[in-house]
């Protein structure tokens, strides 16, 4: 007879750390927000609609050309400087010529002509017509704004906010802002409210914010439009309201700006404020990603990878990362990152990854500094260095970022790269864990059990597992099995503890498989049923569990639960021996020489040919 053996129930009470699985995350959602361009960053003369009036303009002849330039030799402020325009434009049939521009408007600046040294502040700011000198372009815009110029006003703001040609000064920023925007010059309306909105050199008031845009929206200033459906896709200073919104986006959008498109198609990959519409996303995405717009290319590139409006294409979502990841867009720079890491669309290279990786991690966006510390951490593409990998996970925890705390935690209960630190790996585990991270709510839940870091408390341990386990983590589910099993931290209840075995072994694992069979043998919380032990029992051996391989071994031998089969008995016994260690190796290795020697010579041949094709396949599973 084969020897006595332990329980299988002795699994009930696994409480070993279980590794927080080393995955590189991916970034995919469309949920972040595409920043909407800050126009304070330019002359607003570039953005205000100054061009476009000549082209509303008629064509003059070349008689009125000629009357002009007859003026204009006279002294005519006016005429110089329409002169200056048409140059500028190359209108009329008169060339195109910045040299000749900027001398008409001179002269005409010169004679105090407002809209003449306003111009000629834009022609030095660009260095268009002559050489660059952001002090001369605050000179000129200053004689301009000081006569009241309205578009001078707003272009010396973005000077003063800048700080270009003039000390940076957001209070003086604001103030020109104002005269403009109290004009009813639509640039500085919309540059006001971002100053408000960012609280620079006035106190942060979205509501102010949001008043500044619509003066501006309403006079169909695009940038302004964007920026009031985004305050109101947010609620900032005015009720959120995503119809609001996706309205000013429109807007802009068909007024041809990039980053309303980019937030028109982000309206629609999402159903906010319109019904869901992959194929409007990408429409949109599209319209924005071939003007050049990062945040809109790598939202394509997020579409393609996953087939959402367009077939599903690696390689294209390759490429349009690519395009945002070369202008510096981290997420974009990531996601390249992760294709290359798992060689999707892209050959795989490590190398490759860990350097998109590190481009999003400098620039401090988490999930790339999260990405190099699992890079670090198993040497992929860089030299394995447990430091830097704690390091890398520290800059991503710091933000908030879950898998990155929850990594940083094992660290810690590690001590690799970090001194080994239990209540830190607890505390680092608990962040993550209260942002949802199933992986680190059963962490939390095993330090809860033995007492490591925290104190000891069962009903805590609990807690945190079936926070996993709802979620579907299968080992959490298994453990949580247990506690049932046991009444440890819950009230024993074997019904219960069935329920979660089973969860976890639909999933696959072997524990809980095992454990479901433990229940199936002994009719604990389910009928007894001793086929349906031995099935359970047999999709854990096949896993590779040894007392699993072993127990399936005894049903063969005894034909309790499937028929009586020696060659199978010696074959899971001769598995289980081999998969086990110490003392038990000894048992389970004299069970399997008793049970030889109750076989003939071909038996056991054919029981060791089967054990050893099972484990040519096993490893085969494995790799």
């Amino acid at each position: 007879m084969p020897p006595a053996r332990k329980n299988v129930g002795s699994v009930h009470s696994r409480t070993l750390l279980h590794r927080l699985p080393l995955f590189l995350a991916a970034t995919w959602t469309l949920g972040v927000m595409v920043p909407v361009a800050v126009i304070g960053q330019r002359a607003t003369e570039q953005t205000a609609h100054a061009t476009p009036a000549v082209q509303q303009q008629k064509e003059p002849t070349p008689e009125e050309v000629k009357a002009l330039q007859q003026k204009a030799a006279q002294g005519s402020a006016e005429a110089q400087y329409e002169l200056g325009r048409l140059c500028f434009v190359g209108h009329g049939g008169v060339p195109q010529d910045d040299a000749q521009a900027f001398a008409w408007f001179r002269r005409a600046a010169e004679q105090g002509f407002a809209e003449a040294q306003s111009k000629l502040g834009f022609l030095y700011f660009n260095g268009r017509g002559v050489p660059l000198d952001a002090a001369q372009a605050v000179g000129w815009y200053r004689k301009a704004a000081e006569q009241g110029f309205a578009k001078a006003q707003a272009n010396l703001g973005v000077m003063y906010e800048n700080g270009r040609g003039v000390p940076q000064d957001a209070a003086q920023a604001a103030a020109w802002y104002r005269k403009a925007a109290e004009q009813g010059f639509a640039g500085g309306q919309h540059n006001l409210g971002v100053m408000y909105e960012n609280g620079r050199g006035v106190p942060q008031d979205a509501a102010q914010a949001a008043a500044w845009y619509r003066k501006a929206a309403e006079q169909g200033f695009a940038e302004a439009q964007t920026r009031l459906g985004f305050s109101y896709s947010k609620g900032l200073g005015v009720e959120k309201d995503d119809i609001q919104a996706i309205t000013w986006y429109r807007k802009a959008a068909e007024q041809g700006l990039a980053e309303a498109q980019t937030q028109l198609g982000f309206s629609y990959s999402k159903g906010l404020g319109v019904e869901k519409d992959d194929i409007q996303a990408i429409t949109w995405y599209r319209k924005a990603a071939e003007q050049g717009f990062a945040g809109a290319q790598a939202n394509l590139g997020v579409m393609y990878e996953n087939g959402r409006g367009v077939p599903q294409d690696a390689a294209q979502a390759a490429a349009w990362y690519r395009k945002a990841a070369d202008q510096g867009y981290a997420l974009a720079q990531h996601n390249l990152g992760t294709l290359c890491f798992t060689g999707r669309g892209v050959p795989q290279d490590d190398a490759q990854a860990a350097s998109w990786f590190r481009k999003a991690a400098e620039q401090g966006f988490a999930g790339g500094q999260h990405n190099l510390g699992v890079m670090y951490e198993n040497g992929r593409g860089v030299p394995q260095d447990a430091a830097q990998a704690a390091a890398w996970y520290r800059k991503a925890a710091d933000q908030g970022y879950a898998l990155a705390q929850a990594n940083l935690g094992f660290l810690y209960s590690t001590g690799r790269g970090v001194p080994q630190d239990d209540a830190q790996a607890a505390a680092w585990w608990r962040k993550a864990a209260e942002q949802g991270n199933a992986e680190a709510q059963r962490n939390l839940g095993i330090v809860c059990l033995s007492g490591r870091g925290v104190p000891q408390d069962d009903a805590q341990a609990a807690s945190w597992f079936r926070k996993a386990a709802e979620q579907g983590h299968p080992l959490a589910q298994g453990i949580l099995g247990a506690l049932y099993a046991n009444g440890r931290g819950v009230p024993q209840d074997l019904a219960e503890a069935v329920a979660w075995y089973r969860k976890a072994a639909e999933q696959g694992d072997a524990t809980a498989q095992a454990n479901l069979g433990l229940m199936y043998a002994n009719g604990r919380g389910v009928p007894q049923d001793l086929a349906e032990a031995v099935a359970w029992y047999r999709k854990a051996a096949e896993q590779g569990l040894a007392e699993a391989q072993s127990i399936v071994g005894d049903a063969y031998y005894s034909g309790r639960g499937v028929a009586q089969d020696f060659v199978e008995a010696l074959k899971w016994a001769a598995l289980a021996a081999a998969r086990s260690s110490g003392e038990v190796q000894t048992l389970r290795g004299k069970w399997r020489d008793e049970l030889a020697q109750k076989m003939t010579p071909a038996q056991i041949a054919e029981a060791e040919e089967r054990a050893r094709e099972w484990m040519e396949a096993f490893a085969k599973r494995k790799r």
